[in-house]
């Protein structure tokens, strides 16, 4: 379940599959000790092949393991924590997807009705229209509507070295949709999937149409305080992130150049907004994946239609897509699991569990030109 580089978009989903780039590496370290052996293992293959420095945890029925590798700080050496702090990415699509999934239960919502009920006239222009695409395809990316993070402006602004320049710019959700507007549609609504960014800067719309309320104070009220998440929040256009953390690392470049590595942690978030601002740590993660297949924040028949998965295509046979949630078989010990990725310049983000909720792992890397998720998600699932 990995994520692809952000260069072709904020956040996104690909098969597992290397990314491979010069290695930087360090000791690996691991908070507790006996079991998951091949998990740090993999934590390790992962640096070798370029990564800075990995940071997760993993829950199951013998406690909680934490387990890092690499260096949080490339300038100090300093090693990554298990306990860091860092941006999730396209693992924020969960979180709205499941506001917008409880104001279905509570008969505010329906995930049936169009787009255009909600938020009339905001999407139209060049063969898009409201009218004809539903909340639901909306959240399980079967709308065709442009991903916005393809536009070339904002594609050059966001991962060539523009970025730079552009770290600190603030953009509003109609601004995001106007840019997708610009653009015909990839398909017409319901006749294909493709993941757009798009999809879930609308969805953060309608959450507050509906209430009234912030995309990002809905989730705080109804599922970060519910969860005690103490280390989960929605920065808005704070450019920061909150120790304990460490430094986000990126190219800025197709992943094959030998070309500088930028310090990009500093960033204004809100060029991905409810498709992907969250910031976390991997204990919260897990507790929030856990929580949700457990059927603790959703309805049974909710949960069920958050777990209706559509295929993504030929080129990933073992991965289906929900409403914010995806599923991923093809393990070698025949598990499945759910969860998401998550891309944002300098970080990949990872938070899976199997679908009883009792064996979670999360983790992260702190650099997007390298790494292969595949493998640790292999480990921790499959191997001692």
């Amino acid at each position: 379940m990995a994520v692809r580089t952000v260069r072709t978009g904020l956040v996104g989903l690909a098969t597992v599959a290397a990314l491979t780039a010069t290695a930087f590496t360090s000791p690996a370290q691991a908070e507790s000790g006996g079991g998951h052996r091949a998990t740090q293992k993999a934590m390790d293959a992962a640096v070798a092949a370029g990564v800075p420095g990995v940071a997760g945890q993993a829950r199951d029925a013998h406690g909680t393991w934490k387990g890092t590798s690499g260096v949080g700080d490339r300038e100090s050496g300093t090693p990554r924590s298990a306990h860091d702090r860092y941006r999730i990415g396209s693992l924020t699509k969960t979180f709205v997807s499941t506001v917008l999934l409880q104001l279905q239960a509570e008969g505010r919502v329906d995930l049936d009705d169009p787009v255009e009920k909600w938020l009339p006239g905001v999407v139209h222009g060049n063969g898009h229209d409201g009218s004809k695409i539903s909340v639901r395809q909306l959240l399980n990316h079967t709308s065709g509507i442009f991903n916005y993070t393809a536009d070339p402006d904002i594609a050059r602004k966001s991962f060539t070295t523009d970025f730079l320049k552009h770290r600190y710019d603030t953009y509003e959700p109609e601004q995001l949709v106007a840019v997708a507007m610009r653009h015909e549609p990839t398909f017409e609504p319901g006749t294909d999937w493709s993941y757009s960014n798009t999809n879930y800067v609308l969805a953060g719309m309608i959450v507050e149409k509906v209430t009234g309320n912030s995309y990002a104070d809905e989730i705080e009220d109804r599922i970060i305080d519910r969860l005690d998440l103490d280390a989960t929040s929605l920065p808005g256009t704070d450019p920061t992130v909150a120790e304990p953390s460490s430094r986000a690392y990126s190219k800025l470049a197709p992943a094959d150049q030998d070309v500088p590595i930028h310090d990009v942690t500093e960033m204004n978030p809100s060029v991905a907004g409810a498709a992907g601002a969250m910031i976390s740590d991997s204990a919260d993660i897990n507790r929030f994946y856990s929580a949700l297949l457990r059927g603790k924040l959703l309805p049974e028949r909710e949960l069920k239609e958050m777990k209706a998965t559509v295929p993504t295509g030929d080129d990933a046979p073992n991965l289906t897509y929900g409403l914010g949630l995806m599923k991923m078989a093809g393990l070698s010990c025949g598990k499945e699991i759910w969860g998401h990725s998550g891309g944002i310049n300098g970080s990949g983000t990872y938070g899976v569990t199997t679908e009883n909720g009792r064996h979670a792992l999360a983790f992260n890397f702190n650099g997007d030109w390298a790494g292969d998720a595949g493998p640790i998600i292999e480990a921790e699932f499959c191997g001692e």
